[in-house]
Parts: structure tokens; C-alpha cells; sequence
């Protein structure tokens, strides 16, 4: 993200803001939800602790940013809509299996566990990070058909074509190619034929579009991977012997992007 001076001037400058708003402990967990699968310990990638600790590592950030109203206003107040129309996508009724690769602050997993509880379905959540797993364990309800699974993205010990359809929120933009390539490969892996990939995440503005020139600076100072979506489509990433039928809609002039990949 930065060279070491700059990246310490930062880190610096975000201690000094967050503790003056991060003053009260995490929520006490909802133990009731099912726990991963006993395995080998899980390490955060590299990437996480040195370009993301602010965002989802300190359990002091996780409690700052979880905040829809918070949320929201990162996405430029399209929040809401984006998860709508990821939603849209996946249906009232799930079903069979579903998975949401990486936790994501606000309601989101809340939305989608009713329609996979009205489906009679399961919901799997993985995310590397403990703490992310914590925090969304005290938002589900008691006695959700949800399992939570520590495992990194880039590496699921998930069996071969085990979900109907798998949805990533603003997880690609977080990770450097070699991971986004190895995400998108598992995720394709683990989802059966027939099954449906649905991304939302970033996008280049069209030319007329003022953040397409005031938001890059800020996605390459904080989001240093980010700005690969604005160069290349999503399915670039896929390998071209696991490249599928696919579409993509795009939202508020282009900065935003859903994308559907059927496998």
C-alpha cells in the first residue's frame, strides 16, 4: 500500500483517530451458532494484517465499522441498494446450501440467512479472521441453520460442487491478484454445475463520474488492490479453463458492479 514511511505515517494517524471513538468492548458472542469444523489453525494473509488491521483485525476497528449508517455512507449511500441487488439475485427462497465467502459488516448475512431459513437451507460463512467470525456470530439469531467456518478463501476445506450458489461482497477488491485468482478458482471448485457465483464489488466510473477522479486517490492510499477492478473484469481472474457463462450490471454510473457467473 505504501513504502514503510508512509505506511507507518498512516497507521500513526488511524491509532490516533480510532481510539478517540472505539471506547467499548465487543458484543458477548451468540455461542449457539454451529462452529467450524475442528482443522488446522488459520492464519490471517499477509495482506490483511499490513493493508487492513484498521478495517477488520482490531476488534476495536471491528466495533467502529460495524455501523450500517457507517457503511452506507463508505458506499457513497448505495448500501442498501447493492445488497438488494445482490439479494434480487439470489432469490426470496434458498434452498440447499449457500455460501457467503468473508464476513461483511451491516445486515447483509442477516437478509440472506431469513431467505435460506425459508428455503429450509443451510448458510456457511467462512472468513479467516477470528474476530470477524465473533462479531457476526452476536448478529445472527439463536438457532440460525448457519454455520460459521474459519478457513482463508484462497484455500477452502470445502468439498468439491458442495453449494448451490455462493455470494462475495466487496471481498475481491480487498486481496492482491495471486489471492483473487485462488478465491475465485475455490469458490468456482466448490460450487456445483448449474450453481451461481454472485459478486458485488467495485468498478471504473464512466469518464463523467467526479469520483472516477476524486475516489482513486482514496482506494489507493487505503485499498491499494482495489483499483485492479477498475482496470480488468472480474472473470479475468477466473482461469480460462474455469471461465463460464457470465454477466455484469453496473451501479451508480459505473462505480459499483454485480456480477453472475454460472457454473
Amino acid at each position: 500500500m505504501y513504502a514503510n514511511s508512509s505506511r507507518h505515517s498512516e497507521e500513526i494517524s488511524l491509532r490516533e483517530m480510532l481510539p478517540s471513538v472505539i471506547a467499548r468492548p465487543m458484543p458477548v458472542a451468540n455461542r449457539s451458532i454451529a462452529e467450524s469444523q475442528p482443522g488446522p489453525d488459520v492464519k490471517p494473509p499477509h495482506y490483511l494484517t499490513a493493508h487492513y488491521w484498521w478495517a477488520y483485525v482490531h476488534p476495536r476497528a471491528v466495533w467502529f465499522f460495524e455501523r450500517q449508517w457507517l457503511i452506507n455512507l463508505i458506499l457513497w449511500g448505495n448500501y442498501t441498494r447493492l445488497h438488494n441487488a445482490a439479494m434480487a439475485e439470489l432469490g426470496d427462497v434458498l434452498p440447499g446450501t449457500t455460501l457467503q465467502v468473508a464476513c461483511a459488516y451491516g445486515d447483509l448475512t442477516a437478509r440472506l440467512l431469513q431467505r435460506v431459513a425459508a428455503g429450509g437451507g443451510r448458510l456457511d460463512i467462512v472468513d479467516v479472521l477470528p474476530v470477524q467470525l465473533e462479531n457476526l456470530r452476536a448478529k445472527l439469531p439463536s438457532g440460525a441453520p448457519a454455520r460459521l467456518l474459519a478457513m482463508d478463501s484462497a484455500e477452502l476445506r470445502l468439498a468439491d460442487a458442495s453449494y448451490d450458489r455462493a455470494l462475495l461482497f466487496f471481498l475481491l477488491h480487498e486481496q492482491p491478484r495471486d489471492y483473487r485468482e485462488r478465491t475465485l478458482s475455490e469458490v468456482f471448485r466448490v460450487v456445483r454445475p448449474g450453481g451461481e457465483i454472485v459478486i458485488v464489488d467495485y468498478a471504473l466510473p464512466r469518464w463523467w463520474h467526479p469520483l472516477r477522479y476524486l475516489w482513486r486517490p482514496v482506494l489507493a492510499a487505503l485499498e491499494p488492490f482495489s483499483l485492479d477492478l477498475w482496470r480488468d473484469e472480474i472473470v479475468s481472474w477466473l482461469p480460462a479453463a474455469l471461465r463460464a457463462e457470465w454477466r455484469k450490471q453496473s451501479y451508480f454510473g459505473g462505480l459499483y458492479q454485480k456480477v453472475v457467473i454460472r457454473r
